[in-house]
């Protein structure tokens, strides 16, 4: 297993929170939006031109300009230009994996309690979004350990990170390996893991997430959602895992026009909740009678303690 990202010396960082003030500067990536909202990220350059249907745009126009600035294309249209977002960096970036969408990050951040200095798991880094998320929320004085099974999706992670922050995170761990076998034994207070079968990971984490500590499992099919729910419940040391799903919808209000809008992002993503059991404490059983038929005879996954098939169960 190799480690992408070295240790931070014991020095003094300034802190990379990828927040930049002043005049636009060479390097640094803009949004253009035109006229009919439509955005455009672009990389300023010294000497580009980013090309529209409407002529093209000097980057030497918005070097040097204040945040808020209006830019003219050659055709005359006026374009908007803001410093990138968090949003729509990580949206608009190249990606290998699939990323995880900001309504998602959001709620990850919040319902996991991501705080300044805490330690925190991931896996796997995929394109890097969540990993930007996540070191933004634990600043320096956290430590965000990420996994990646793959090589070419660790390499576009790092890069995408290091491109948002100006610079290697020094709070940041990247690791080519699986988690089952490679996870080193560091204690850490929350995990959050991306992966097509997060089930697999369950043993794993728990042997290194502090009692108290959250976890998370993000995940797209119903499927998975119910084999990491069950998997949870059946190893006991966690709290009844709680699943949630988020769709966000735009809004259009304009005088009497009042009206959805048609920007809406539906599914994404389930994410699956739990806590971690202090050591030899066993979750106790839920007190209400599982669904007729959750754990019939058909039913081949992991089973919780104490449940068994009933006559009749199908």
């Amino acid at each position: 297993m190799d480690d992408l990202t070295a240790a931070p010396e014991a020095t003094t960082h300034r802190e990379p929170s990828g927040v930049r003030t002043g005049p636009l500067a060479a390097g640094e990536r803009v949004t253009l939006s035109d006229p009919k909202g439509r955005r455009h990220s672009v990389l300023l350059v010294p000497g580009g031109v980013f090309h529209t249907t409407k002529g093209g745009i000097s980057h030497d126009d918005l070097i040097g300009m204040p945040e808020g600035s209006v830019v003219m294309s050659a055709g005359g249209v006026a374009y908007l230009a803001f410093r990138a977002l968090l949003e729509e960096f990580t949206v608009t970036m190249p990606r290998g994996a699939t990323v995880v969408y900001p309504k998602d990050a959001a709620h990850i951040l919040v319902q996991t309690d991501i705080f300044p200095g805490a330690r925190v798991l991931e896996a796997g880094a995929g394109s890097g979004a969540l990993s930007i998320f996540l070191l933004r929320a634990i600043g320096t004085t956290g430590r965000l350990y990420s996994y990646e099974r793959r090589p070419d999706f660790a390499a576009i992670a790092k890069k995408n990170v290091t491109a948002f922050f100006g610079a290697e995170h020094p709070a940041w761990t990247l690791r080519i390996g699986d988690l089952v076998t490679d996870l080193r034994p560091e204690p850490v207070d929350r995990v959050v893991l991306d992966m097509l079968a997060p089930w697999e990971c369950v043993d794993a984490v728990a042997r290194v997430l502090e009692p108290g500590g959250l976890l998370c499992c993000y995940v797209a099919t119903t499927t998975q959602l119910g084999r990491t729910m069950d998997t949870l419940r059946a190893h006991g040391g966690f709290t009844e895992p709680d699943a949630r799903e988020y769709s966000a919808r735009e809004w259009h209000a304009e005088g009497l026009a009042i009206r959805p809008g048609h920007g809406t992002s539906g599914h994404t993503g389930f994410l699956v909740f739990s806590r971690r059991l202090a050591p030899g404490v066993v979750a106790p059983l839920r007190r209400r009678r599982p669904a007729p038929g959750a754990y019939g005879p058909d039913y081949s996954g992991p089973r919780p303690a104490g449940v068994s098939p009933e006559p009749g169960d199908a």
